[in-house]
């Protein structure tokens, strides 16, 4: 096979004429890119060779003389690129085969019927394809334009083609398109690793072969195959189905026996070319017969079972038919073998059709939706409801009339072999009544169908041989052309064929912009497989349909590749890939089988988060439960009273801030800023920080204007620390980088009294130290007064919740409730979730500043969720399961893999090839099916993480539902965090599955703004609103100072 050589720019639609011309008129030395390879030349010599022979032969028959004899004609191995200006038509009209002009009324120019002049005029008296009846035209003239397209024409063709191709990709129209949009269940393209023995079984109108096809996973450069041809019987395809399918199965056993009877397993791929409504790649129902079959009991029944049965009745156990196909999606495959994919395929032979990769989910009769499909499109159906009826011509009408289907496959009919012939005798037999051909013959033989072939007129249109091939066939029929006669007859077979490339160049066109178009691409560069004689061995058809596609669709670079065998080995290709596949599929499903919790194991986590809570929130078991259960002291939430002003200060990392908040009855409005604690101060003294912190209070208040004012101040405090109280909280340890000295152990409040002291601030009034996840509740709290959970997802992760007084052992007091903050981000360290720890998880967990803490959150929270995808696409390189099993050195760089790539590669929509855009950024070569499994282990993690965070959540609504007595409750969780905010699918998984664990329980879900600023002002406001009607002080009063 040929290499791919790609070509320059297109030509602009109003020059192409101009463009075609100028270079058949070059000297044949001009260099020029080209399409033929010849061995020993390079790329571009091999073009110039070509090109410029085919040039210098142009003009010697201009100039009269004879062509030269080594002039070639593009064989099966040529690769061309769409973009290259070469001409559709070199002069021919009007012109005898010695290149003499004509002196004829009727000779027309047609250069390029799509080219127009730089005010977009036909370059010739009559507008080209325009139906004009006047007396100006002569019958062949009028004729001749008659066949001829337009490119605005061809523009709107192409435009009803794609919108046939999308009623038939949507389900709602699916039913009632002509253009069938099959979906062939095959998701990807041979990557050349593919190995093994195939055996395929094809079979045709008169016979059934069957092939042995060994690939080498040498990048399927060079199969090896075998192959015998049965004949069969013409009782078989009119008689029962049992019988067709018997007597393949008995082709099979022959065919196997030849070779010596070979015991191992054998699968199987079945060339059906018919129409089949395919479920699965091995699953396809018969809808139909066509091609002279007419079996009984197979139509609506799956012909893959069907063959299966008769294979087993042969007793050939070890063969598995394991694929069905056409000969279409064969074409693709075999042209996929050369490194880069092939994603459309195109057949011009007696028949016509296409397919090509679509996006899944826009195949919308499948359940698929993540990666690409192959999908059928049954293209030679297009126009049949009449969307062709401003193109087909009195001939086109006359050859569906006299076929087998009139009003059936009406595009085929113009494009396929099998009717261009009969085309062209219809033609002339008018032309002949007109008295313009065959004056003093008798041309009844015209009236005689299928007396004119279409091999015959493939061959008259030849620019050497033409003239004589078209006397000769003439002859034959026993009328006497003359020289003129056979002008004209050249003239209308050209036009002819011409048309149907362009037509076929134009349904093309629909299909790479409508892959460029679904794939969001500026411009799609595509390898297009290509099968059937009448490209194969035309190059009059292969140069219209090359450059014409290139002017309809010019943001597309398409790459045509000839098939070789599509039928053949491309069903073992097929079948290869699908083998492939399923071997790869069985392995990642064994690798990430587990990640992925059964209900049974998310129900056992809940029932042990709810054991670790009663352990956490019990006198004497408290040391002893992974679960701190801390007491926050905060006894209420919001009740919509509170009115005020309150500061807060919201103490987390290398910025703090201040904040000013002004709670009304129409609602709360804030002011704050932001101020950066030094490195020097965070590592320094205790004294040296609180004193900042206060430095930066005071600056706040004196430029809000509040210096004289006492406002009562909550203190958001997200470090470990043992509450002691609402305003006393023991610092416990430093994290994120702090370390200043003579605080652990210390009360931090006190510690910001004293500061304030030390600072003559009297104006600090210190009523509440709370941290992220109870201002997030609070926060909610004062938007919806049922609003009783709170919980972090980010980061981070943890729970808050509202606990009835009685249950808190570690706190005097049976009345009321109290929110108890869970740090259940260490649920597991007493090694209680060991069973659902995978290997991944040890990985990341022995990688961590606090190896076997915090194990939850190693399971669910943001900060290692892509270490954990990390490790496991490490695992599917080194099993060679993933870009190719290429070590990939950045991959081993820990942290790499950030999970806001998770968020992104998992955005509902987002092309793949953004997917791999990312993964390139990472210097990581993914090809399609690289990035559909990227996309997979993300969803995998991320979707782990999700249900174990409904299974804590399920606990904690169950133990409050219990706890009230209640058989139903309803409760608000409020929410924060990055991960559960801004990944796109952790919400709602986590939603689905707490219902599911949690039925009895109607939870709604409130995203929090700003819970560690406006929470820690809202439990200050809570604080400070009284005592409630009964007289029980809603929290108890500070700490003395």
């Amino acid at each position: 096979m040929a290499s791919p050589e790609r070509r320059g720019a297109l030509p602009q639609p109003g020059q192409y004429g101009r463009a075609a011309r100028a270079a058949r008129e070059q000297s044949s030395a001009a260099p020029s890119p080209g399409t033929l390879s010849r061995r020993g030349l390079g790329p571009e010599e091999r073009g110039r060779l070509a090109l410029n022979r085919w040039r210098g032969d142009a003009g010697r028959a201009r100039q009269g003389q004879p062509p030269s004899p080594t002039a070639p004609e593009d064989g099966p191995g040529t690769i061309a690129v769409v973009g290259h200006s070469c001409p559709l038509y070199p002069r021919l009209l009007g012109r005898d085969c010695s290149g003499r002009t004509l002196q004829s009324d009727d000779a027309v120019e047609t250069t390029a019927p799509w080219s127009r002049d730089a005010e977009g005029r036909s370059p010739v008296s009559h507008q080209l394809g325009h139906r004009n009846d006047g007396p100006a035209c002569t019958p062949v003239q009028r004729a001749l334009l008659a066949l001829t397209i337009p490119l605005e024409t061809l523009q709107a063709v192409k435009g009803r083609m794609m919108q046939a191709m999308r009623k038939g990709l949507s389900r709602q129209t699916h039913a009632q398109a002509n253009v069938r949009m099959l979906p062939t269940y095959i998701c990807s393209t041979p990557d050349g690793t593919e190995k093994g023995d195939l055996l395929v079984v094809e079979l045709c109108q008169s016979h059934v072969r069957i092939l042995w096809v060994t690939l080498l996973g040498d990048g399927n450069q060079s199969p090896q195959v075998m192959y015998k041809i049965f004949d069969v019987p013409g009782d078989i395809t009119q008689g029962k189905g049992e019988a067709l399918f018997d007597f393949i199965a008995q082709c099979v056993r022959e065919f196997l026996a030849g070779i010596g009877s070979p015991q191992h397993h054998l699968p199987l791929g079945f060339v059906f070319p018919f129409s089949c409504r395919q479920t699965q790649l091995d699953k396809a129902e018969l809808i139909s017969w066509s091609k002279g079959f007419s079996c009984s009991d197979v139509e609506g029944k799956d012909v893959v079972q069907l063959l299966q049965s008769a294979i087993n009745k042969q007793e050939l156990y070890n063969v598995d038919v394991v694929a069905l196909m056409n000969d279409t999606v064969g074409t693709m495959m075999t042209c996929s073998m050369a490194g880069e994919p092939c994603e459309v395929a195109l057949i011009v032979d007696t028949g016509t059709n296409s397919c090509f990769m679509a996006e899944a989910q826009q195949v919308e009769i499948v359940e698929e939706t993540s990666g690409r499909m192959c999908v059928n499109t049954e293209w030679g159906c297009f126009g049949d409801d009449g969307t062709l009826s401003d193109i087909l011509t009195h001939y086109d009408q006359c050859v569906d009339q006299e076929s087998s289907n009139p009003g059936e496959k009406r595009f085929e009919k113009l494009v396929g072999s099998l009717y261009l012939g009969e085309i062209v005798r219809h033609a002339l037999t008018t032309l002949a009544a007109e008295k313009a051909l065959f004056i003093g013959s008798s041309v009844a033989i015209l009236r005689t169908k299928d007396v004119l072939k279409t091999q015959q007129v493939l061959e008259i249109i030849d620019n050497e041989e033409g003239m004589a091939k078209a006397r000769r066939a003439l002859e034959a029929l026993g009328l006497r052309p003359s020289e003129r006669d056979c002008c004209r007859v050249q003239q209308i077979c050209r036009a002819v064929v011409s048309r149907a490339a362009a037509l076929c160049a134009a349904g093309l066109a629909a299909i790479l912009s409508h892959m460029c178009q679904s794939r969001e691409l500026e411009r799609l560069v595509v390898n297009v497989g290509v099968g059937g004689e009448l490209y194969r061995h035309h190059t009059r058809f292969r140069e219209i349909l090359q450059s014409v596609t290139g002017l309809l669709a010019p943001e597309c670079t398409a790459t045509f590749l000839p098939s070789v065998d599509g039928t053949g080995q491309g069903a073992a290709m097929v079948t290869a890939v699908a083998l492939r596949l399923a071997a790869q599929r069985r392995e990642v499903d064994r690798l990430l089988a587990p990640l992925r919790l059964s209900r049974t194991d998310l129900e056992r986590v809940q029932a042990l988060m709810r054991q670790e809570m009663e352990l956490g929130l019990g006198q004497e078991s408290n040391a002893n439960a992974s679960i701190r259960m801390l007491p926050t002291y905060v006894r209420g939430t919001p009740d919509g009273t509170e009115q005020g002003e309150f500061l807060a200060l919201d103490l987390g990392g290398t910025n703090f801030r201040v904040l000013v908040v002004r709670v009304a009855q129409d609602g709360i409005r804030m002011a704050s800023e932001i101020y950066i604690i030094p490195t020097a101060v965070m590592q320094g003294t205790g004294e040296a920080l609180f004193d900042h912190i206060i430095e930066c209070i005071m600056d706040f208040q004196l430029k809000q204007d509040l210096m004289d004012q006492v406002l009562p101040l909550g203190f958001t405090f997200s470090f470990p620390c043992q509450q002691l109280g609402l305003d006393k909280a023991v610092l416990l340890s430093w994290t994120k980088g702090f370390s200043a000295s003579g605080c652990v152990g210390q009360d931090v409040v006190q510690l910001l009294r004293e500061a304030a002291q030390r600072k003559q601030h009297l104006g600090l009034k210190v009523v509440a130290v709370v941290n992220d996840t109870v201002g997030t509740m609070m926060s909610c709290g004062y938007d919806d007064p049922k609003c009783e959970i709170g919980l972090i997802v980010g980061t981070g992760t943890n729970t808050c919740y509202m606990e009835e007084m009685r249950n808190v052992g570690t706190v005097e007091g049976e009345q009321g409730r109290m929110c108890i903050n869970m740090e259940w981000g260490a649920f597991g360290d007493n090694g209680c979730l060991d069973n659902i720890f995978t290997d991944f998880d040890r990985l990341v967990d022995e990688k961590t500043i606090n190896v076997g803490k915090q194990r939850f959150e190693k399971l669910i929270s943001g900060m290692y969720l892509g270490e954990i995808v990390r490790h496991i696409l490490l695992a599917l390189v080194e099993k060679q399961l993933l870009f190719r099993g290429k070590p990939c050195p950045k991959l081993q760089t820990t942290d790499i893999f950030q999970t806001k790539f998770l968020s992104t590669i998992e955005i509902d929509g987002l092309a793949l090839r953004q997917v791999r855009a990312i993964l390139q950024d990472l210097e990581l070569q993914a090809s399609f099916e690289d990035s559909m499994l990227v996309r997979e282990v993300c969803q995998t993690v991320s979707l782990r993480a999700a249900q174990l965070c409904a299974a804590g959540l399920a606990a904690v609504v169950e133990k409050m539902r219990e706890n009230r007595g209640l058989a139903q409750l309803a409760v608000t969780v409020g929410v924060d965090g990055t991960l559960y905010k801004m990944h796109p699918r952790f919400s709602q998984h986590l939603q689905q599955m707490l219902r599911d664990l949690a039925p009895n329980c109607t939870v709604t879900f409130l995203r929090s703004e700003d819970g560690s600023g406006k929470g820690a002002a809202l439990v200050a406001a809570v604080a400070c609103r009284g005592a409630e009607p009964q007289g029980q002080p809603l929290l108890p009063p500070p700490s003395p100072q």
